[in-house]
């Protein structure tokens, strides 16, 4: 029926990406979160650029050696990217000029150099002199005979010095903006009634004539640009090195990375952009993209809040239930399962339960895995604490969790220093799972307990993903944890080791085969005239062969459902499914990112949380970890989220054969914003647990 089994994974992605564009092209959407989708959309293409991007002119370069999963010419799949990418970049400027006409209703005014009055001059100036000069030296890069590096998550000013008789030739120079140390924002003295901001491009931009004084040039433009590197690490094989000194010179090849993408002001003049695009060595081949006067516009993630009226609306965690006033939050767990729903819970009960293993003097040990934390962890202060406490504490951080690497090194040595056993995962395989597990003595006897998340130990993304960490001492779960961590505290064993695990999915060991025998059972069920339903919620599905076994599900007459947030490579319009699949992804206020599967089995259902999504990479290439349910309560509330998400008819947009983004239909029925409805069922059920 279709001339490709799957959709390109990339141009899937860009599908997501476009739903993060209809965001902030949303009116309903407060105007502060809508200019920060604006720079969630330009945060995600450049690191799409950075990875996705450059890893398709890698296999272009390789020719017939390249191998991709979806049998789609690597060529042809950049020739969708560029095309899509021009449209979304369109409706990007568009979406931007209707938000700066909302600002200006709400006497909000972003201004550039041409619109500063006398006073604001000034101002400018005296800010220039305090703040920026000291952090800016331009480039003279005609007269450097190697054209340098530039940092691809930097901007620049690319400036053309001339004199208005023309008695001196013209000079070119590079202005690199020094976002890292100064706001890109800088508020202006204005009216009572006012608000107006310049940004940092245009105050640089004011004062060329000053940079470039002891020049004789009288006439000084600026034109913004920005290049994008393949940012994908190399570790090669050099038997000698180290690890850590294979990722730390990886980092280094990073930054002088092979350039994927230049990005540059439409009005940028012709022989500027000429010029730059030859001693970059692109050609007109590479992604050469015109966009606006802004770039790096994920800076805007960041857009001053103190200029709006209206207050934030978004809700505050709170604590779980079972948790309420609860002297100890490890005596709750080893009575009975309780699953924190974040950002509805607060993450604060995870915190505290490391805080109370670091002090507890009946507690052995603690041992945990890190992907991304945050740059000021409290789990890592508890960690370091519990050392100071005699505590043993087993910490496997992955240290090539992408863009994380540096921070990661960094948490890897302070950890070392404090006394901590660090492990940095298994040679050729990314330890993608979160489990932790803690070990105590309770009168002469051992006893574990701990939790599985399908989300990172950091506390500042908990406020704002979506995800369920399962807080537990099921014996047959926790032996299981401690299986895994032993398989990854010893360099030299072989994750078969792991098959005798019966509870936990984990890959690459068992997890997609047990998938596969999950989704045979209902298909078989579905055959045999009896109920059958799969539920999935995900980040992503690529793996093309549980996507065609989800195909197959759907021909027998499964009732398949699925939830995902980002990449959605299947086709879910078929005439030959018996049952259509519903197929939605939501994008809202929370980033949707928990995994959970629902197999009917025959009214006996199985529910997992995951960390894995359904890709290769997850499958086959990482350490991943599946956790089944078992308390019905949790099952039903689990389950009930779900059900909550699927009726979605605010923020669910159908994925179609076309990936068209459209919103489910929600004309002549009450509408359901499942973040909204989610919190009001979890706070209910707190109320009613206190009553």
């Amino acid at each position: 029926m279709y001339k490709r089994k799957t959709i390109a994974r990339d141009i899937s992605w860009l599908s997501f990406n476009s739903r993060v564009l209809q965001e902030a092209g949303d009116d309903t959407v407060p105007l502060r979160e809508r200019i920060k989708f604006l720079g969630i959309f330009s945060n995600n293409l450049d690191e799409f650029f950075r990875v996705r991007v450059a890893t398709l002119k890698r296999m272009i370069e390789l020719g017939s050696k390249a191998k991709m999963h979806l049998e789609i010419k690597p060529d042809i799949i950049l020739e969708e990217i560029l095309a899509k990418v021009l449209v979304l970049q369109n409706h990007f400027e568009k979406i931007w000029n209707k938000i700066l006409l909302e600002l200006k209703k709400n006497s909000i005014f972003i201004i550039n150099q041409k619109q500063l009055n006398a006073e604001q001059k000034k101002f400018i100036l005296n800010y220039f002199n305090e703040e920026i000069r000291g952090n800016i030296v331009p480039l003279m890069i005609e007269s450097i005979e190697k054209f340098p590096v530039l940092n691809d998550k930097s901007i620049y000013l690319a400036c053309t010095l001339s004199k208005k008789d023309n008695s001196i030739p013209s000079k070119f120079a590079l202005i690199s903006i020094p976002t890292k140390s100064i706001s890109r924002f800088i508020i202006l003295p204005s009216n009572k009634n006012e608000k107006k901001i310049i940004l940092l491009d245009d105050v640089i931009r004011f004062c060329l004539p000053h940079i470039f004084s002891f020049f004789n040039y009288d006439t000084f433009t600026a034109h913004t640009i920005k290049v994008t590197r393949d940012a994908e690490i190399d570790i090669d094989n050099d038997v000698s090195t180290s690890f850590i000194q294979k990722i730390e010179k990886g980092l280094k090849n990073r930054k002088k990375g092979k350039p994927v993408r230049l990005v540059f002001d439409k009005d940028i003049p012709i022989t500027l952009l000429s010029y730059l695009v030859k001693r970059l060595e692109l050609t007109h081949k590479d992604n050469l993209i015109p966009g606006g006067k802004i770039h790096n516009f994920k800076d805007f993630m960041n857009f001053p809040t103190s200029v709006f009226q209206q207050k934030k609306t978004r809700k505050n965690p709170f604590t779980h239930p079972e948790l309420v006033n609860k002297k100890s939050v490890s005596k709750v767990i080893l009575e009975k399962d309780v699953m924190l729903h974040l950002p509805y819970h607060s993450f604060n009960s995870i915190i505290d339960l490391m805080r109370e293993a670091a002090i507890d003097p009946d507690v052995m040990s603690i041992k945990i895995t890190c992907y991304r934390l945050a740059t000021h962890s409290k789990i890592i202060n508890a960690l370091t604490n519990a050392v100071r406490n005699g505590k043993n504490v087993t910490v496997i951080i992955e240290l090539r969790a992408r863009f994380d690497e540096e921070a990661n090194l960094f948490w890897k040595k302070k950890l070392e220093d404090a006394g901590v056993n660090v492990f940095i995962g298994v040679p050729k395989m990314k330890v993608h799972a979160k489990i932790c597990l803690i070990k105590k003595k309770l009168e002469n006897k051992f006893i574990h307990y701990g939790f599985i998340s399908t989300g990172n130990l950091n506390e500042k993304t908990a406020l704002t993903y979506s995800d369920h960490f399962l807080l537990t001492s099921n014996k047959t779960i926790m032996l299981e944890v401690n299986k895994v961590f032993n398989y990854l505290e010893n360099s030299t064993a072989k994750y078969d080791f792991l098959k005798s695990c019966k509870s936990l999915m984990i890959s690459p060991v068992s997890m997609r085969n047990e998938i596969l025998t999950l989704i045979n059972r209902e298909i078989k069920h579905a055959s045999e005239k009896k109920k059958a339903f799969i539920i999935l919620k995900l980040n992503s599905l690529s793996d093309e062969e549980l996507v065609n076994k989800l195909y197959d599900a759907a021909k027998a007459g499964v009732e398949v459902k699925i939830i995902i947030r980002g990449i959605c490579c299947m086709y879910t319009e078929n005439k030959k499914f018996i049952l259509p699949i519903q197929a939605i992804s939501i994008v809202d206020e929370y980033l949707e990112h928990s995994r959970v599967m629902v197999f009917y089995n025959n009214g006996h259902e199985k529910i997992y949380i995951s960390s894995a999504d359904y890709m290769i990479r997850n499958l086959n290439h990482r350490l991943e970890v599946a956790c089944p349910i078992l308390d019905n309560e949790i099952k039903k509330e689990v389950l009930d989220i779900l059900h909550i998400q699927l009726a979605d008819n605010v923020k669910a947009r159908i994925l179609d054969n076309e990936q068209s983004n459209h919103y489910m239909e929600s004309k002549g029925k009450k509408k359901i914003r499942s973040q909204v409805k989610i919190y009001d069922y979890l706070r209910q059920k707190a109320n009613n647990s206190i009553l």
